[in-house]
């Protein structure tokens, strides 16, 4: 070994020294997780409100509106967020009704939304707060209810609000409470409407949230369980309506004009194998529905004129393009065979619900712990459509199902939402508030 001058000699031990100080010292604790907020206390939040969710629920029940009328329904609104200290902002889209809470110490800014709009449905008697009103839908006159369970939507949002604002001083961020119009549609069809119109109207504009959370009660599970899916959840939402122009004749010599009602049945019965033949619905579902076919006005005239009025279910929107061409081109071709024309038009609703991924792995445990890890379960892809996913096309969106049929009824035979029929059990109610309560309060506290 070489000997070291004296300087050199204390600078190498010195930086032994230093070395073995340094390794001796522990390494500092990484931060800790922030910690979910406590089941128990958000249970019994939801239970202290829990009275008065129904209260709202029936009310609202009792007093439908359809969409872009819900005037009574947005008055009730505004009226008990003003009386838990906030300022709400009412007529976005019509009717809709936003405020904002803003919570006593900094944190992330999350978006809350439920929908206010009934359906064109009669109702049956039987509860004491059945509903009795009537409207004019599209030009017919209809009787109007609450089959889709949009008053308790409105209701558990309020549930959620109040016992969001008792706590706003140790609660982070800021919470946006949405109640939104028209989600079943426009009054007429083309219309602008619900989600897309509120941010048009710059419902995100001063206030873009982190994250936006929804919820709709529903019929194919039982009260206490919850269902959730990660990426494709619920359908796109496609009105088309297809016009048949043919040539005006006696009904007794069809030779003489063009039959407009057999060519629009020919291309119905054609659409139809157009989706068994022609898609691959193994790789993604697709639904192509007939819901109208008016035409004619007496039993021995061939009339000018058919149309047909329906739906397209689609979760990809590359797949959705290719069937709206193909059911044109067969329109198209088929009509022309016979000597009419036909056109078609389509308007989109509402995009693909899509659930964000990491949204989604971060709420799946507050739900679990809102329910019981037993009783949240992971959905399949389901092919009614909702435009909460034009707030999640906007910023990362999660959205689940509460269970709304009473215990000891099957869900696979219970009335779905929409029909006359559709019977929610008053229990879902709870469990909508604490669910939600508890996906919100988690994501504000970082859980």
């Amino acid at each position: 070994m070489p000997r070291l001058r004296p300087r050199a000699l204390a600078a190498a031990l010195c930086a032994l020294t230093c070395a073995s100080a340094f390794a001796a010292e522990p390494a500092a604790p990484a931060p800790a997780a922030p910690a979910p907020v406590d089941p128990a206390a958000v249970a019994a939040q939801a239970a202290q409100v829990r009275e008065q969710v129904v209260a709202w629920r029936r009310d609202i029940h009792q007093h439908p509106e359809l969409g872009q009328h819900e005037v009574r329904t947005a008055k009730l609104i505004a009226e008990q967020l003003r009386k838990l200290g906030l300022q709400p902002r009412t007529g976005l889209a019509h009717t809709g009704v936003v405020a904002v809470l803003k919570g006593g110490r900094p944190g992330p800014r999350i978006a809350i939304r439920a929908d206010m709009d009934a359906l064109p449905v009669t109702e049956p008697a039987g509860l004491p707060f059945a509903s009795k009103v009537s409207a004019d839908y599209r030009g017919q006159p209809v009787g109007v209810m609450h089959a889709c369970g949009h008053d308790a939507h409105v209701a558990i949002l309020l549930g959620v609000a109040t016992a969001l604002a008792a706590q706003k001083e140790q609660m982070p961020g800021e919470v946006m409470f949405v109640f939104q119009p028209a989600e079943e549609g426009p009054p007429v069809a083309g219309e602008p409407f619900g989600a897309k119109l509120m941010l048009d109207q710059g419902v995100f504009a001063r206030f873009k949230p982190d994250a936006v959370f929804g919820l709709h009660v529903w019929a194919g599970l039982s009260v206490g369980e919850i269902g959730y899916r990660s990426g494709p959840m619920l359908a796109s939402a496609d009105e088309w309506s297809l016009t048949v122009r043919g040539k005006q004749t006696h009904g007794s010599r069809p030779w003489d004009g063009v039959d407009p009602i057999t060519v629009g049945a020919q291309i119905l019965l054609a659409s139809q194998s157009l989706i068994a033949r022609q898609v691959n619905i193994a790789a993604t579902p697709v639904v192509l529905t007939a819901g109208q076919f008016n035409s004619g006005v007496r039993f021995n005239i061939i009339p000018d004129e058919a149309r047909l009025v329906g739906t397209l279910r689609t979760f990809d929107p590359a797949v959705r393009e290719d069937v709206i061409a193909r059911l044109r081109r067969t329109a198209e071709d088929l009509a022309h065979a016979a000597g009419a024309s036909a056109e078609l038009q389509v308007v989109n609703n509402a995009p693909a619900t899509i659930n964000d991924a990491a949204l989604t792995r971060r709420a799946l445990p507050s739900l679990q712990r809102a329910a019981g890890a037993d009783r949240v379960r992971e959905s399949a892809l389901v092919t009614v459509a909702e435009d909460f996913s034009q707030f999640a096309n906007t910023v990362p969106g999660f959205y689940f199902f509460v269970g709304s049929t009473a215990q000891g009824i099957d869900p696979a035979k219970a009335p779905i939402n929409h029909s006359p029929q559709f019977m929610l059990d008053e229990g879902s109610l709870e469990v909508g508030t604490r669910a939600m309560l508890q996906v919100a309060l988690d994501y504000l506290h970082g859980g």
